[in-house]
């Protein structure tokens, strides 16, 4: 039966996005807060048309995933400027048709760090080169940290150094590095692959903190591994919240309920 309310819509985009519990945690976020609105997900090859979508279907605002965080800041009508310099958008607002990007994950990583340490004049290495190595990197610097990026492909991990005046590794080395926190950017050991690992376990005692910012499984072999070798952990889960909330912020200008977001997510993951 139609109940006569017009809801907004917003929606995830991705390739795949089939395993992503964003509607699960947005939905039970709008429920709370009393919203006439409703958050689905999209497998989207074709970016360029499916922004077309968007706009041609009034979808209010979107969270970009995988594997278009980088690219989907070409077809924008507006970029603020955390994301512009960041190189990367996770985050998609519509204003009556114009859409503007922004990033909310450097946020969602800063707070989770946070809450464990003060960012300023550690060092952080960052495994990877996409867009939430990125985002983390731009969180590092902001706050005051020292980052390093270890990425397998040599180029481009030499190309993001550059831009950020901070060293470079190449995976084969990680094992000479110390540092105070390593955080894992890449979708290594991610549902379904929860046996995969970016690294071996042996390196992981040369850090003090893992961040995993994958929240599915909520304990990945890496977190596994890094928790048996005396690391501090923190699970992708609390960054996962923190950067949804962000997202709910600029979607509706209202604080979304991050306690109960997270408890949905948890209890799923808990359960699944």
């Amino acid at each position: 039966m139609m109940s006569g309310i017009q809801e907004d819509i917003y929606a995830v985009i991705g390739n795949p996005v089939g395993h992503s519990l964003s509607p699960l945690m947005h939905n039970s976020a709008y429920r709370e807060m009393g919203l006439a609105a409703r958050y689905v997900a999209f497998a989207v090859a074709d970016l360029e048309n499916a922004l077309r979508g968007v706009r041609a279907l009034g979808i209010k605002g979107v969270s970009v995933t995988i594997p278009h965080k980088v690219e989907v800041m070409k077809y924008l009508d507006e970029v603020d400027e955390e994301a512009r310099q960041i190189g990367a958008v996770n985050t998609i607002i519509n204003d009556r048709g114009r859409l503007r990007g922004a990033n909310t994950d450097w946020l969602g990583i800063v707070r989770t760090l946070r809450e464990v340490m003060d960012i300023t004049g550690r060092t952080f290495v960052v495994l990877g080169a996409g867009g939430t190595a990125l985002a983390a990197l731009y969180g590092i610097a902001r706050e005051g940290g020292r980052p390093v990026v270890v990425n397998r492909t040599a180029a481009k991990g030499e190309q993001l150094a550059r831009a950020w005046g901070c060293p470079f590794y190449p995976l084969a080395e990680i094992g000479a590095l110390r540092a105070d926190c390593l955080i894992n950017t890449t979708p290594v050991g991610m549902y379904p692959q929860v046996g995969a690992s970016p690294l071996p376990a042996a390196v992981l005692g040369n850090f003090r903190w893992v961040l995993d910012v994958i929240y599915n499984p909520l304990a990945t072999r890496l977190l596994r591994d890094a928790g048996a070798a005396g690391c501090g952990i923190l699970s992708g889960l609390d960054m996962f919240v923190h950067q949804g909330a962000e997202q709910i912020r600029l979607w509706t200008g209202r604080e979304a309920p991050r306690l109960l977001m997270r408890e949905a997510v948890k209890d799923h993951l808990l359960v699944s």
